[in-house]
This record gives structure tokens, sequence and C-alpha cells, in this order.
């Protein structure tokens, strides 16, 4: 038996909760961004799927992601640990030699858990509440669990690759966001805002907390990816704050410039991408390049939202732009990046001697946007023959949290 690090235990504990506390989090930061007539079910989503896929992690989904590799071929894992049999306070070698497999598990269940709250932001204010549901157990066990596998299973084959994923930008960001896409063209856009009505968010203060706490919790998303109280961890804490911190500014500048004001929601969505950004890079590169990606990942992922009209994609709080674009342009800068200077156990990328591993990471995200996309589109369209997707008119008319709840988040 492998011996437990108590320290290393804890922190990956601890990380575990903060991780945990994105979600939520997440529901601040969408539930400000719609009307008020949505709010509570907005915030519901990212609450329901906290309780919904930690039972489905436990009773299949990590033996789907981390389980046994099936036949070797690197796509799945298998069920001999479904219910969590076999995995106990034991380490897991393969995984985290240091820890208790349960405290393993436990971490990666939060990845699962925040990854699908990630795409309600794509189809707020129109989606109903049943069809959600079905919509979030199916895609965790059919897009995430066989993502989760290749890129950090044993004998994943993006692993084998040797494609390089620090905390998930690939496995977490571009397979929500571009799920994201998908879901708000399948359902198609909101109905037309009757005239007068605020269209924009109904609470910027929500929004600001919500980002706040999405910061806060993204230490233990990157940092405790680490999977040790180490010198990795404290790279990776660093590294993620000053990408976010940068992002922001960058942001807010552009925007600034663009629209002659700086914005706070703008602020806010800069922040939110810059830590998607340095997530598949945080444990592999140094801060200066940090700084670097959360400059260019602002820009990009700003251009990709004035886009939102022209392709003509109701995604309703612009999970694309910001979760599959910046996991997009955090996964190839990853390549262009990394060095063993910070983790020797990783690879150089690009300007430091090794071209490859930029081919590698576009491999892996290729793959990740095409298995995304066409799994996620399969969900939905098979959906549509035995649960309607989306409210009626004068449900969204009335708003989602009166037609699906029955509640009201405001008495005035």
């Amino acid at each position: 038996m492998e011996k437990i690090s108590p320290g290393d235990t804890a922190w990956v504990l601890v990380s575990a909760a903060l991780v945990m506390l994105m979600t939520p989090g997440l529901g601040f930061f969408y539930g400000g961004l719609v009307r008020r007539k949505n709010v509570l079910s907005t915030v519901m989503h990212s609450f329901f799927v906290l309780c919904l896929i930690s039972v489905q992690w436990v009773l299949w989904g990590y033996s789907l992601a981390f389980g046994p590799d099936v036949h070797g071929w690197g796509f799945i894992g298998d069920l001999s640990w479904i219910g969590l049999r076999g995995v106990g306070i034991a380490p897991n070698a393969a995984y985290a030699p240091a820890i208790p497999h349960l405290a393993y598990m436990a971490f990666q269940m939060m990845f699962a858990v925040i990854t699908p709250a990630l795409i309600t932001g794509a189809f707020a204010e129109r989606k109903r509440f049943k069809a959600f549901v079905i919509f979030s157990l199916l895609w965790a066990t059919f897009v995430y669990d066989p993502i989760a596998h290749w890129v950090w299973g044993q004998g994943g084959w993006l692993s084998r690759l040797g494609a390089i994923d620090f905390a998930g930008g690939t496995v977490v960001h571009i397979s929500s966001g571009v799920s994201a896409l998908v879901a708000a063209w399948v359902l198609g856009p909101r109905m037309t805002h009757r005239e007068g009505e605020e269209v924009g968010p109904h609470d910027l203060t929500m929004v600001v907390l919500g980002t706040a706490l999405l910061w806060f919790g993204w230490f233990g998303f990157n940092a405790g990816s680490a999977l040790g109280a180490n010198g990795l961890a404290a790279y990776a804490f660093v590294n993620t704050n000053t990408a976010a911190a940068m992002a922001a500014l960058s942001w807010i500048t552009v925007s600034w410039l663009h629209k002659g004001v700086p914005s706070v929601a703008g602020a806010s969505a800069g922040a939110v991408a810059g830590l998607v950004a340095i997530t598949p890079a945080a444990g592999y590169v140094t801060p200066s390049s940090a700084i670097l990606i959360g400059c260019i990942v602002a820009l990009i992922c700003y251009a990709a939202v004035q886009m939102r009209d022209r392709v003509r994609v109701d995604d309703a709080l612009d999970v694309w732009a910001v979760h599959g674009i910046g996991g997009t342009v955090g996964a190839i800068l990853t390549g262009l990046f990394a060095t063993t200077a910070v983790d020797p156990a990783a690879v150089n990328g690009l300007l430091y001697g090794n071209p490859k591993q930029v081919l590698l990471q576009g491999i892996a995200v290729a793959a990740t946007w095409l298995y995304s996309a066409v799994v996620t589109y399969g969900i939905l369209k098979l959906m549509m023959h035995f649960v309607a997707l989306r409210v009626t008119e004068n449900e969204e008319a009335m708003g989602l949290d009166v037609s699906q709840h029955s509640e009201v988040a405001y008495s005035t």
C-alpha cells in the first residue's frame, strides 16, 4: 500500500471543496446576467446539476471516466468501479499515489459537476426543466466521461498520444463550450423581446459576486490539480491569478476603446476568459507566459462575443465565446509556452524547442470539438422524440421562474 501524505490529502480535499463552490458561483454569475423573471430557474440549473452529477459520478460516471480501459482502445473506462466498488482509502498509484483514492475521486467529481452546468448559460430562459435534467444526465455520461478518459484516464488515447491538459481546457471548457453552441442552435433563439422589456443583465452585482466565487474556487480547480501541497501547486496558483487579472485588464481596455466606457460586465467576462485559458496551462507555464495567455485570450474572446449576432445562434450568455473559444486558445497556447522548468515531468512546447506539441494540442482540440458537437447534437435530436425541449411561447413570456417552478426571485 502506498503511503498517504496528510498534507497532500488535506490540500486535495480543500481543493475539491473550492471547486464545489464554483458551481453555485456559476449560478450567481449566470443568474445575474438573465432577466428578473428567469433568475431562479437559472440558479436552479447549477444547483440541480451539483446534486444530479454527484450521484451519477458515484454510481457510474467515475468508473467510465477513470476506470480500467475497455479493450485498450483508450476511449472509455469499464464499469468495474461501478458504485465506487474497489475505490477506497488506499491510493491508486496510477492517478495519485500519495492520497486516498476516494479523495481523488471526490476532486474529479467536482469537475464533472461544473462542466454540464456551464452549458446551461447557452439555453438560459427557454429550456424546459425536464429536458434539462435528461440532457444533463445523458451529456455527462456520453460526452464528459469519455473525454475525461481520453485525456486523464489511465490508457486514454489522447494521453498516450502526448497531448497535455493540466486542469481541463479540453475536458471541461471546450467540451462544454462547443456543446453549448450546438444546444443553442438546436433549441433556436429566444422569442423576440417585448417592446420596453429590459433585456440586459438584471443584476450586475450578482454577476460580480459570481465572478469572485468562480475566481476563488478556480484556485482549487487549477492548483488542486497538482494533487499535492507542493511547488507545482504554487505555480498553478500564481498562474491562475495572473492570467485572470491580465485578461480582465485587457478586456476592460479593449471594451473601453471600442464602446467608450469601462464595462463592469466586461471585466467579469474577461476574468473568466483568463481563468478558462490558463486552465490547461496552469502547471506547465511560467507566470510571464500566464500574462501573455491572459492578454491573448481576452482579445480573441472579446472578438468572439462581438460575432454573436452575426452567427445567428442565440447562445444567451456567451458560453461558446468564453469557454469554447477560451479553452481552445488556452489548449493551443499550452503547446507554445509549456516548459519542463515548471514541471520536469511534463514536456516542452514550441518556444522551448518542441514544435510537435502544438500539433498534438491541435489534435486534442479538434477531437474534442468534433466529438462534443456530434454527440450533443445526437442527444438533443433523440430527446426531441420523447420530450419537448423548449417551453411554450406563453411560458417563455411568463418567465421560467413561474412557468417551471411556480416561484419568483423577487416579490416586488
